[in-house]
């Protein structure tokens, strides 16, 4: 699992024209699932993201996490992610998951999320065409993947 992970001040995502969720300040996050993800990336990532230190403490360090802050999070799955440009300049998605094992691990990955952060999490609409404005604060913008924890 990838995870494209923003600070922002507010975000909101809608879906045919309708605003589906919003939140003040927090963190806007991109999942994307690919084809060997299965669910024992869901713990590792779903614990991480809530707990990056990535809001200023009093002293302005980032030492502080979006529970910490009391910030909210909204959750957009993002199969692009798992885009490749190897062989030219249009992309490839072989890497991504199938719909059906995608779907499933965003809902679990949702799941654990909310519990971890303690109160529920907006998203978008699975596979939709979604409209999402940001503003990012800082900007802070962080990549993270479940297989390459060196990141």
């Amino acid at each position: 699992m990838r995870a494209v992970v923003q600070r922002v001040a507010s975000a909101s995502v809608a879906v045919d024209g309708n605003v589906k969720a919003s939140i003040g300040r927090g963190l806007l996050v991109f999942l994307g699932v690919s084809a060997e993800d299965g669910e024992q990336d869901i713990p590792w990532l779903a614990h991480k993201i809530p707990h990056i230190r990535i809001f200023e403490d009093d002293e302005g360090r980032m030492n502080r996490s979006v529970i910490d802050e009391g910030g909210d999070i909204l959750l957009i799955s993002q199969f692009t992610l798992f885009g490749n440009l190897k062989k030219g300049t249009r992309p490839s998605f072989n890497r991504a998951a199938p719909p059906e094992q995608a779907l499933a691990l965003y809902e679990a990955f949702h799941r654990v999320l909310e519990q971890e952060l303690g109160k529920p999490i907006g998203t978008g609409q699975f596979g939709g065409d979604m409209h999402i404005p940001a503003e990012n604060d800082g900007p802070i913008t962080l990549f993270i993947d479940s297989n390459q924890r060196d990141l």
